[in-house]
């Protein structure tokens, strides 16, 4: 894949993986992180086994995607079967791919509970158990579940936990889980935690002029693929709809969208269909896709962990990249807190307007840029030229109205109240009681004046009067006539 040069966190964590010792290892976002614990994984695999030997546990389902076709690049030429495991999926082709046996199962807690205690999943031959973005699996409440599945896995394995930050949780459940782990950490205690080759701007802005001066952000010489992050999925929706009426070719991934729309979204992103992606913040772990120049912050961040994530999306891998941040009036509190934790220098940002003169100078926006993009640089094929994949979602209603638009084709209910109306018209053809069986077509063929409509199973009889110069014309009158 032309990997030649590892890096430090590969440098240091490699030669203690593939020596079977446990690892803690700390290092920033997109720095080869899944290599550092993936190559161990896969070397130590055998060819007989066929219940998993690798468990990679991650809190996310987009990163349980990345990260397993990661490690099926890496493993390709080991013939390694690798299963990725999570919600919003249907079950039954996890379940075969584990009856037919897999060598490395990726997956969520949630999903990986679920199979387990329907007896599909078998734990007890793994022997690497890998648990990534573990400061995220906090975050989001995971831990319980975690707990949980390390007790359904044998106390003899190598176990390599992988994360950004290191809170005292983590610290707890490292402590309580692995077996003398040896603790690397990819940088110096004096460097910064954001990444060295990103430029970092932050401007203040009026929230009823953010969607304007987005728009000439989008706008910037040499901007590639974009990541706008929102507080909420409202707020997603909202600025994905404005960007997509003023000519930007836009994607959205939140948690209120189907897993099936999500892959879509995201496919789409990565294939150049789209090169705006506005995202919650469950997209702003581990996702790596190539040439993201650029990520703007459309609200302010919770905290610096959370704007070390975002950002962390662009200048990875040594590439580099470009930060935006919008801070409104109500926000200066938080962003100072930010901004002195990780040291950006600019606790008090300029005031900025869509036509600020410094705006345009920062980011290299051309002066002729307005809040639509032009129609000569609208290239891009949009959202609508990413194929929907049938994934067999659970617990859906929202990807059924999705995939079946009004006019081609029917809501489950809608068929089901026309296989009764079929069912009742059959058992009238079949000699039933003949309040079932005068549905509209029956009444119809009768040829009484009846006008083809019935209401809860009563047929309604409509007499018509025709008249001649005023006068009433009874029916042997019509057909004397």
């Amino acid at each position: 894949m032309g990997i030649r040069t590892a890096f430090p966190i590969q440098e240091l964590a490699l030669p203690i993986g593939l020596g079977g010792s446990d690892i803690i290892g700390q290092a920033r976002t997109g720095t080869g992180k899944t290599l550092a614990f993936g190559i161990p994984l896969l070397q130590g695999l055998t060819a007989t086994a066929r219940v998993p030997q690798a468990l990679v546990i991650v809190p996310t389902r987009e990163l349980a995607m990345q990260v397993a076709e990661d490690l099926r690049i890496a493993g390709a030429r080991l013939g390694t079967r690798v299963l990725t495991v999570y919600g919003g999926r249907a079950y039954e082709p996890q379940i075969e791919s584990l009856r037919t046996g897999v060598d490395v199962v990726v997956g969520t807690p949630g999903r990986l509970l679920d199979l387990a205690g329907q007896r599909h999943l078998d734990l007890s031959g793994v022997r690497t158990l890998v648990l990534d973005e573990a400061d995220r699996m906090l975050d989001l409440g995971f831990l319980p579940d975690v707990e949980r599945i390390l007790k359904l896995v044998p106390g003899q394995r190598q176990t390599m936990l992988f994360s950004a930050t290191m809170p005292s949780e983590v610290v707890t459940l490292a402590r309580r889980h692995l077996n003398r782990p040896v603790h690397v950490r990819a940088e110096g205690s004096d460097e910064p935690e954001h990444a060295p080759d990103t430029e970092h701007h932050v401007f203040r802005i009026h929230h009823l002029d953010k969607i304007e001066v987005l728009a000439r952000v989008l706008q910037a010489t040499d901007r590639g693929l974009t990541m706008v992050f929102c507080q909420t999925r409202r707020m997603a929706d909202q600025v994905a709809g404005a960007l997509e009426t003023r000519g930007f070719a836009v994607a959205s991934v939140h948690g209120d969208l189907g897993q099936g729309q999500r892959e879509r979204a995201l496919r789409a992103f990565r294939n150049g269909k789209v090169d705006v992606l506005v995202a919650t913040d469950v997209a702003a772990r581990g996702l790596d896709v190539d040439d993201v120049t650029h990520v703007v912050n459309y609200e302010c961040p919770e905290d610096d962990k959370a704007y070390l994530h975002r950002t962390g999306r662009t200048g990875r891998a040594g590439r580099t990249g470009i930060a935006v941040t919008f801070v409104d009036w109500r926000d200066m509190h938080r962003w100072k807190l930010i901004d002195e934790s990780l040291g950006l220098g600019c606790p008090e940002p300029a005031e900025t307007y869509s036509t600020s003169e410094h705006l345009f100078g920062a980011l290299r926006i051309p002066e002729t840029a307005t809040g639509t993009l032009p129609v000569g640089q609208r290239a891009r094929a949009g959202l609508g030229a990413e194929a929907i994949e049938d994934i067999g979602e659970t617990g859906r209603v929202r990807s059924q109205r999705t995939q079946s638009p009004p006019g081609r084709g029917r809501s489950g209910r809608d068929r089901t109240a026309a296989g009764k109306n079929a069912a009742g018209q059959d058992r009238a053809a079949q000699g039933g009681s003949a309040a079932r069986g005068r549905s509209g077509q029956g009444k119809a063929s009768q040829g009484h004046g009846g006008d083809g409509s019935a209401k809860a199973g009563k047929a309604r009889t409509r007499i018509r009067r025709r008249t001649r110069r005023g006068q009433d014309v009874s029916r042997g009158q019509r057909q004397a006539g």
